[in-house]
């Protein structure tokens, strides 16, 4: 929401340094104009992180629309394309940009068409790695990856997988960013409501099965939402 710079290095910085790890710092044109994003790109930089997430990101809390700041961005191909325009942050300079996608469409876009074109503007400013929203359809996925690869995206695609943790949760998250349950999937959540540890269980085997046909089909990767629980995430893991 705009407000978490500071908190997400030294998160990423943290995870580093103790386990070793490459984290991605999610970086949104919220609240920043271009020194500022200037500033803080080239902090991270400094510090060895040469990779970022790079969003529009959410209106800050309190308002409804997204409202670009004085002197920033009010798209992330905006973001992306001046990122590439700094010394030092080019493809050339091992410094990389992931950006986001929404196999089933952006709430905000007028057709899931508009949206795709959106996504292509964000690739041709330089971004070399696709992260997609969360989805419970695969096939849902694969027909935006088909659609991606014919306007010309060649990028990795990456899916967003989010193992269910409870109803309520999940149809708000659902509402907020256009993502739609199957109906065999929301049969089997509704049945269980009363049971939160039946209902995570749901989640587990419904995002294991997700992984798994991702897998075959030759997906390069997957983006797991956790919302900072990593009890299903891990399970999944271990029965992979």
């Amino acid at each position: 929401m705009g407000t978490t710079q500071a908190l997400t290095e030294s998160l990423v910085l943290g995870i580093r340094e103790k386990l070793g790890l490459e984290a991605i710092p999610h970086f949104t044109c919220v609240g920043s104009s271009r020194h500022q994003v200037r500033d803080y790109l080239q902090a991270l930089k400094q510090k060895g992180i040469h990779h970022v997430l790079a969003l529009r990101g959410d209106p800050p809390a309190g308002q409804t629309q997204f409202t670009p700041p004085a002197d920033g961005f009010a798209y992330a191909n905006e973001l992306v394309a001046y990122i590439r325009s700094l010394p030092g942050f080019g493809i050339a300079d091992n410094f990389h940009i992931a950006v986001a996608a929404y196999p089933e469409g952006h709430i905000e876009a007028p057709s899931q068409e508009a949206d795709l074109i959106n996504l292509k503007r964000k690739v041709d400013a330089g971004a070399q790695k696709i992260i997609t929203q969360l989805f419970f359809d695969n096939a849902k996925f694969f027909d935006f990856v088909a659609r991606a690869r014919a306007i010309g995206i060649a990028v990795p695609i990456i899916p967003g997988i989010m193992p269910i943790l409870n109803y309520k949760q999940i149809a708000r998250i659902t509402d907020m960013c256009g993502a739609s349950l199957p109906t065999s999937l929301a049969s089997q959540l509704q049945a269980c409501q009363d049971d939160a540890e039946a209902m995570v269980h749901v989640g587990i085997d419904w995002a294991l099965a997700q992984v798994r046909e991702l897998i075959d089909r030759g997906c390069e990767g997957i983006h797991f939402y956790m919302m900072n629980r990593a009890r299903s995430t891990a399970a999944i893991l271990k029965r992979l």
